[in-house]
């Protein structure tokens, strides 16, 4: 009894003296996990000694809270244990520094890449290609030249996702730089060889990002690229000269190298630039090349119109410099003047009269020159946006073209990005429509459709309808959704009647509903021919309270609604200002007081209506001697909704924010995770003058178009009776782009932005 008792002591020892202040904290971040990662520790003490406990220990302090409640000791343990064995199987891993090999062979993942089981496969693999190499050097070569030929992996843009894991990447068959680099540093590591992911979130130029791996041989670090096999060895590859260009102090544009251990800095993924789970360490000495300063020259430009034959006004750029040539009667030595590298060429860039062409010239020495340009024979230039667009998705927004956009531009960038946004996302969206379910919020949605009529030149009509019941079981609203489908067929559009997610009381309240129609409405505007500008929605009982809740809150997406049957709830009627909006009961309704409410609602409606005559526009109909079902009557809906087409800019909004709150409203919007219940806004335009009233908020965005207010004159707002500005606002790619990745909703998009904070 006494052995037994020291045992359980001993154990006891061995359990708290691994708990150090850094494991600790890990260990209680693991929450419910604890036990699995406080396993793995044990059992590679128990298994590897003390040089076991280090590794694993190690590992835990570095591992992401999504890790530490997530993996299982099994995965942990056989990670280790085959690092392990790798550090005593190949010489060069023998004698790598500890914490070489604890931070660059050891660890499971290099970035945010989903978490599996790589290093067993990977060793048989490349266990083979390395047999005959003598370091760290011609093992990493050996393996970048034949592992992926082996595995079939390579570079295709086609690839679903930036950070591919190795089994995700070999299933397609494809990756783009940062899945190979994934593959290439768990290959290296899985024989020993330490490595790490290294790249740029944007080089200095500002043409996208890039990512390649680094191993460690001979007490120096060495670079290459993923699958660019190099056979003149390390440290050459494509990208050599615009990594010499890189920015240390600059995170965008400076060289990172990941870091299991914890380092105060983060990995800077494109994807994800939130996420600051990865470490890392600032390597860019290592590749940029101390810039050598030029001599300058100065360059007078004259700019002629040769058919006039007269010297024209004009605005030159290149790079910030930017310079407006002199006409008319102005002396011919009064030039503009701009600084350039001497022995060098430039392209410039001319817009006059609001078109854009291009200047190539040669700077040939470091004194004054002049050079006569002719606007007829300059090129025209190409469009930045459709050049930025070229990048990858998640390169863009790194380096979102930052110039002045006229409304002309400002027109073509809106058609670009939205072409090339509903290109992007045709696939998935195809998938859904054939499928006819739709995915937001973590929720699927089924829907049934029928199609009336010829496609109008100016697009389709959609209506969506949702279906009673509630509370009820999952047959019973299937029965009423197979039933909805049948309820309403307009003279020409698609009909749309969805399945209610849930089967509860609330089907249409719930705030997952609000993100699927707008999904709905995006999939269907991108691919079915839908004008936005003609959505309809409609709901019958529990259908009608959605509509009653709906309405309000996403007025902004529809042209027109109309509720049969149903009850409000908490439901709030200011928003319905620019939505026409319509009411259907059966006098004899009585259930929840649905009769008496619909009679409120038409009170209400008229008091809004009478104090702004211009919005609020509603018909309420109470049949008589009808109870819940109205024999179809309610039909009368369809033409009178059917006239109206949605207004996206009005000139005057009412915003109340209900307990389902929305970011967007017309033209209205908030920072993202400010808006609460309760909050509204109130706007009216008169020319160019935007009076705004506030309540519960402290900041607000006005997303402004050329079709709600001239954005080429000044603008003076007014928030609470109190000037908040006056001047001029530029349109500009990011309000466009924004926009676009809120909602595919081109019509509605913004192409310049004011943010107010009160």
């Amino acid at each position: 009894m006494k052995i037994l008792a020291i045992g359980v002591a001993l154990l006891s020892c061995v359990a708290l003296s691994f708990a150090q202040p850094a494991l600790e904290s890990q260990l209680e971040a693991a929450g419910n996990n604890r036990s699995n990662i406080e396993g793995f520790v044990k059992e590679a003490t128990a298994k590897h000694g003390p040089f076991g406990k280090k590794s694993a220990a190690f590992l835990v302090e570095g591992m992401p809270v999504s890790d530490l409640q997530s993996l299982k000791k099994d995965f942990l343990l056989e990670n280790l244990s085959l690092a392990l064995k790798a550090r005593e199987q190949f010489p060069w891993a023998k004698n790598l520094p500890e914490k070489v090999f604890f931070n660059d062979v050891l660890p499971y993942a290099s970035l945010d890449e989903t978490r599996e089981p790589w290093r067993k496969d990977f060793h048989s693999k490349c266990s083979v290609i390395v047999k005959d190499s003598n370091s760290a050097t011609q093992a990493a070569q050996a393996i970048n030249r034949e592992f992926f030929k082996l595995i079939n992996v390579h570079y295709n843009t086609g690839r679903k996702a930036p950070n591919q894991s190795p089994s995700e990447s070999q299933k397609l068959g494809m990756a783009t730089c940062t899945g190979l680099s994934i593959i290439l540093v768990d290959a290296c590591r899985s024989v020993g060889v330490p490595a790490r992911v290294a790249g740029t979130a944007l080089w200095a130029n500002k043409r996208g990002n890039h990512t390649w791996i680094e191993i460690y041989d001979e007490g120096q670090w060495h670079f290459t690229g993923a699958d660019e096999f190099n056979k003149n060895g390390l440290n050459k590859a494509w990208f050599t000269g615009d990594a010499s260009k890189a920015i240390a102090d600059d995170w965008k544009h400076a060289i990172w190298a990941t870091s299991w251990k914890k380092s105060g800095t983060h990995f800077p993924m494109v994807w994800d630039l939130k996420n600051r789970n990865v470490a890392s360490v600032n390597v860019t000495h290592r590749y940029a090349k101390a810039q050598k300063k030029t001599a300058t020259s100065i360059v007078n430009i004259r700019l002629w119109d040769k058919k006039e034959g007269k010297r024209i006004i004009a605005t030159i750029s290149h790079g910030e410099q930017k310079v407006t040539t002199k006409a008319g009667t102005a002396d011919l030595n009064d030039m503009a003047q701009i600084k350039l590298s001497s022995g060098a060429s430039a392209t410039l860039q001319v817009e006059f009269e609001g078109e854009k062409r291009s200047a190539h010239i040669e700077v040939t020495k470091a004194s004054e020159s002049t050079i006569d340009l002719s606007w007829n024979q300059l090129n025209q230039s190409e469009s930045p946006v459709a050049a930025w667009l070229d990048l990858l998705p998640e390169e863009r927004h790194l380096s979102i073209p930052e110039n002045d956009l006229s409304k002309k531009e400002a027109t073509e960038a809106l058609s670009l990005i939205t072409k090339a946004l509903e290109a992007e996302s045709l696939e998935n969206r195809k998938k859904e429509l054939e499928a006819k379910v739709i995915k937001a919020a973590g929720k699927e949605m089924k829907y049934l459709e029928r199609q009336f009529g010829k496609q109008p030149a100016d697009g389709r009509s959609l209506w969506i309808s949702m279906h009673g019941g509630g509370g009820a079981p999952a047959r019973v609203n299937d029965q009423q959704w197979q039933n909805q489908i049948r309820l309403y067929e307009p003279a020409e559009g698609i009909v749309v009647a969805p399945r209610a997610p849930s089967n509860t009381w609330n089907l249409w309240h719930e705030g997952h509903i609000d993100a699927l129609f707008a999904r709905l409405i995006d999939n269907m505007v991108a691919l079915r021919g839908v004008n936005p500008n003609k959505i309809y929605l409609m709901g019958y009982s529990a259908g009608g309270d959605g509509v009653y809740q709906l309405a309000p809150r996403m007025a902004d997406r529809f042209a027109a609604a109309a509720m049969m049957a149903g009850h409000p709830n908490d439901a709030n009627p200011l928003g319905l200002r620019n939505l026409p909006f319509m009411i259907f009961m059966g006098e004899n309704d009585a259930a929840y007081d649905r009769n008496k409410i619909a009679v409120q609602w038409d009170k209400k409606l008229n008091g809004l209506r009478k104090g702004d005559p211009s919005g609020y526009d509603h018909q309420v109909t109470i049949y008589k001697g009808l109870g819940h079902w109205m024999d179809r009557k309610d039909r009368a809906a369809l033409p009178w909704m059917a006239k109206h087409i949605r207004n996206p800019w009005p000139k005057r909004i009412v915003w109340h924010q209900s307990g389902r709150t929305h970011d967007r409203f017309y033209w209205l919007s908030v920072p993202e995770g400010t808006a609460k219940k309760g909050q509204s806004v109130i706007t009216k335009i008169k020319g160019q003058m935007i009076e705004i009233k506030t309540k519960g908020l402290k900041k607000l965005n006005l997303r402004l178009s050329d079709e709600l207010i001239n954005l080429d004159q000044e603008i003076m707002i007014k928030v609470n009776g109190i000037q908040k500005f006056q001047g001029k606002t530029a349109r500009k790619v990011q309000a466009i782009w924004d926009s676009l990745n809120q909602r595919l909703d081109p019509s509605s998009a913004a192409t310049a932005v004011i943010e107010l904070t009160f």
